[in-house]
Formats: structure tokens, C-alpha cells, sequence
């Protein structure tokens, strides 16, 4: 079994389609939102945790290529800019996923992109602007 977090940008023109259905019928996906924005005539985005065989993953990306949604992996997205963090430990504190954690020896904070959930919380919570998403 393996497990990702993709970023899955849809045009409007695929908005109504069955798409996460089908991942879940014809390829046997389990899925995740972790983010979602979806607005009428508009470009839509969601970010999703998929899991499920390599086979069946390998399938439905292919699937979800052909129907014209762009892909992502999700680490590609998260970044934090490392010469404006001042390791204050501001969005330690609000991260829900644990995904920023302060190490007790250095006392800095360490970003572990793998557990992002990408909230954007701290992305309001940093004083300095160091947490930086981009879909």
C-alpha cells in the first residue's frame, strides 16, 4: 500500500464530473481532503491524501491525466524560506498536523513537510512570513 498527498487543479469545464468517484470505484483509491476550493466558473483545487496499491495509483493518476486535471505532488508545494525564519515557534503552536515542531536541543523549529496538511495556518501565524504555499 502506499499513501501520497497530491495537488489536483481542475478546469471549470471538468467541475461537475464524478472525478474522486471514480477513483474510488474503478481504482480502488482510498481518499483524504485536505483542502478543497471549488467555485463556479473557476479553476478548482484540491489537495488529497491517496492510498491504495502502486498498481491502482500508477492507473488512476494516468486516469486523472488523460481527463485533463494537472497534478502535483503536495512536497512540492510547501517551503519554507529558511533565511526569514527566526525559529520564534509562532505556528508550532497552531500547526494541527504537528508538521512544525520546535527541537528541545537546538531550539529552532523543524518543518516536516511529509505531515503538512497545508491548513495555511501558519502561514497567518508567522510574524516574519517564512512559511510560504504554492499551488
Amino acid at each position: 500500500m502506499v499513501s501520497r498527498r497530491i495537488v489536483m487543479k481542475f478546469p471549470h469545464r471538468l467541475l461537475d464530473q464524478p472525478i474522486i468517484s471514480n477513483l474510488v470505484k474503478d481504482y480502488n483509491l482510498e481518499f483524504n481532503i485536505l483542502k478543497a476550493s471549488v467555485m463556479p466558473n473557476e479553476e478548482g483545487l484540491l489537495v488529497l491524501e491517496l492510498t491504495g496499491t502502486e498498481k491502482d495509483y500508477e492507473k488512476a493518476l494516468e486516469y486523472l491525466k488523460k481527463t485533463g486535471v494537472n497534478l502535483q505532488p503536495l512536497s512540492q508545494d510547501i517551503k519554507r524560506n529558511d533565511k526569514r525564519c527566526t525559529h520564534c515557534g509562532a505556528c508550532v503552536t497552531i500547526c494541527p498536523a504537528g508538521a512544525l515542531a520546535l527541537d528541545q536541543k537546538t531550539r529552532k523549529v523543524d518543518f516536516h513537510d511529509d505531515k503538512c496538511i497545508v491548513c495555511g495556518l501558519c502561514i497567518n501565524a508567522c510574524p516574519v512570513r517564512a512559511m510560504e504555499i504554492h499551488f
